[in-house]
């Protein structure tokens, strides 16, 4: 067994016509797992057509002596369940493929009832997520709801309410399910200036898949101007590169005896993006690899 397939470290990659084509030009920069964000919706998109193209480029990639063979870490959804009736069949529908990109995790949003406080969405999510726990314990899948507030906040939004550790709770209660988790990052705790690694450690158990995002925070900014004053004071940050200790939040996931992966989910930072995309990816796999330990050695015999 390879001692580091515990935590494998990847990147998101979008669902497109291209997407196989991307993953065969990541794949020798040493990325061991991808997740695949449809976006908000799937539509009709060719998700079978997709999982097998995709499978193909991984099969036919051969890593080194010491590398980890690359795989399908999750599928994502990104869409409003609770009010829309085509995004909970996008939900059904990535369930069923799952097992076609060989994985068991399917990440999205929760969904919300807009402009409404996050404990008016809790009996809308129990009636939407029964069906879909059901049919996800069904076929050996786990949903995990990515924690991102998309510019919400505990009295009003749009799009999520699995934001914070009180709505996570009482979604654990409404949903009395073991297919029920969370895609976490810290980078969303920043921004509501929380510690992530005690939060870790209490929801680890409950973690299906763990977004690469970091966030950088300018207090300076937050000093003169506060956080309601029109001046932004905090920027989503690729890992490496903002303030978030990746070799304690590792360390902290295999103090848990966490397996999974970490994702790096790029096109936010404000310095590595357009032209220096890519490369800031790679940089951030490297840090993740080194944070993670660094390359694997076997013990001597």
């Amino acid at each position: 067994m390879h001692a580091h397939d515990d935590i494998r470290i990847g990147t998101v990659v979008p669902a497109h016509e291209r997407t196989a084509e991307v993953i065969r030009q990541l794949l020798p920069h040493g990325f061991e797992t991808f997740q695949i964000s449809f976006g908000i919706r799937v539509g009709d998109f060719d998700v079978t057509g997709l999982a097998a193209a995709v499978s193909a480029v991984l099969d036919a990639h051969e890593p080194g002596p010491h590398d980890l063979a690359p795989r399908v870490s999750a599928i994502g959804i990104y869409g409003n369940p609770l009010t829309s009736p085509e995004a909970v069949a996008d939900w059904e529908r990535l369930i069923d493929s799952a097992a076609l990109f060989g994985c068991d995790v399917v990440a999205g949003f929760t969904g919300r009832i807009p402009g409404r406080p996050v404990p008016e969405s809790f009996g809308r999510f129990a009636a939407v997520f029964g069906p879909l726990a059901k049919r996800a314990e069904d076929r050996g899948v786990r949903l995990a709801f990515e924690n991102c507030e998309k510019r919400g906040s505990w009295e009003s939004g749009d799009w999520n309410i699995a934001h914070a550790p009180r709505a996570w709770d009482a979604m654990f209660a409404a949903v009395e399910s073991p297919a029920i988790g969370l895609e976490w990052e810290p980078c969303h705790q920043l921004v509501s200036f929380v510690d992530p690694l005690p939060q870790l450690r209490k929801y680890a158990a409950r973690i299906w898949h763990i977004h690469g995002k970091d966030a950088q925070v300018d207090w300076n900014v937050i000093r003169e101007h506060g956080i309601r004053g029109g001046v932004q004071y905090i920027h989503h940050r690729t890992p490496g590169f903002g303030m978030t200790n990746w070799t304690d939040l590792i360390s902290t996931l295999r103090q848990c005896k966490w397996r999974g992966s970490i994702d790096i989910e790029g096109f936010h930072d404000p310095v590595y993006r357009d032209a220096l995309e890519t490369t800031g990816q790679v940089a951030s796999l490297d840090h993740l690899k080194r944070c993670r330990g660094g390359a694997f050695v076997p013990n001597p015999w």
